[in-house]
């Protein structure tokens, strides 16, 4: 086998080329985007187009698109001091600032009772799995599903929406959170002026440029079908390690998924040791399990989905991009059932 294959996209993207060329040209400018003078405002017409790239790209035109550094201080400055409720499956950038009250079914959809007290996540990071959304929430997590699915503020209708330029393959430390027009929060960060009064310090130039044209670049790929193509190939890789001979479960398998995620539970073979064994195999994926003090505990999304303490622990994540080719998840299948045949092997 020659090369490693990245099949952690969920994680991160790799930076696209637009993205990179954005921001090697953003380096060059010199001004303070809050200054005046020519230079400050050739800074801050980069941040400006690159607001527009976002909203064009998100269905959010008459949205308020607030930089932040990422989709974790969003969720804080969407959710603090609200009172929201969500459900145990949402990301702890959310939950961390809710009451995670609300139940999640084995397919991991999620029964919303007050849609304008609730923080729901368009799409799963772990599972893939792509919620029904219902109108009118506080806040919708959009960071897993911008750029790989079909969507538009306009028509989702929520309040809040909160976004990452990493997932989509721009660069990481950039985020936004998308506002609906009329609506404000309470700044985190003080001390300036900066993002309409809503996010003080100095913006992220180089970061926002790059956010911008990765936003615009995954605009087009997901006009042109790429994603449908993603889709085929983590079908094929599905059906390959469901066949293996052994008892697998494919996790929302009969739920609408991301078109380039695979949850697979195999119980009985810790998530950490399958990592461990495709990472030596050449394959980049993620175990459905954290380490956490140096102790190995099952994943709490798929414990709140109703799956046991051992099928919990023993979940794995493929995600896919458009640059994965179908020889390279045919390879990923050979490698994968070897591995868990000789693992089968060696508990009998």
């Amino acid at each position: 086998m020659t090369g490693r294959v990245y099949l952690d996209w969920n994680a991160t993207a790799p930076l696209r080329p637009q993205a990179r060329a954005a921001m090697i040209a953003a380096m060059d400018v010199a001004g303070n985007p809050s200054s005046v003078h020519a230079e400050g405002r050739a800074a801050r017409a980069l941040i400006e187009r690159a607001r527009a790239q976002v909203a064009a790209a998100l269905g959010a035109e008459g949205a308020d698109i607030i930089f932040t550094s990422g989709a974790t201080e969003a969720a804080a400055l969407a959710c603090a001091g609200r009172n929201l409720r969500c459900a145990a499956i949402e990301h702890e950038a959310v939950s961390a600032w809710c009451e995670p009250v609300l139940a999640a079914d084995r397919d991991g959809q999620v029964a919303v009772g007050d849609p304008a007290q609730t923080a729901l996540q368009a799409a799963n990071s772990e599972t893939g799995v792509i919620q029904t959304l219902p109108t009118g929430l506080a806040v919708c997590d959009l960071t897993q599903a911008f750029g790989k699915v079909p969507l538009a503020l306009t028509w989702l209708g929520c309040d809040m929406g909160l976004v990452s330029a990493h997932k989509l393959g721009g660069p990481k430390g950039i985020g936004a959170l998308v506002l609906r027009r009329g609506l404000d929060v309470e700044p985190r960060l003080k001390g300036g002026g900066q993002e309409m009064g809503r996010r003080a310090g100095t913006e992220n130039l180089i970061g926002i440029a790059g956010f911008g044209a990765a936003a615009e670049a995954a605009a087009r790929d997901l006009a042109c079908g790429v994603w449908d193509r993603v889709a085929q190939f983590r079908n094929i890789l599905d059906q390959g390690l469901s066949a293996c001979g052994f008892k697998t479960i494919s996790v929302g398998n009969g739920a609408s998924r991301l078109p380039n995620t695979l949850c697979l539970i195999a119980p009985g073979w810790k998530g950490e040791t399958q990592v461990m064994q495709m990472d030596l195999a050449g394959f980049a994926v993620s175990a459905g399990s954290a380490c956490s003090s140096g102790k190995v505990r099952s994943s709490r999304v798929l414990r709140a989905m109703g799956f046991d303490d051992d099928e919990a622990a023993s979940a794995i994540r493929f995600s896919l991009g458009p640059e994965v080719t179908e020889d390279q998840v045919l390879r990923c299948v050979e490698a994968w059932t070897t591995r868990y045949a000789r693992h089968r092997t060696r508990a009998a």
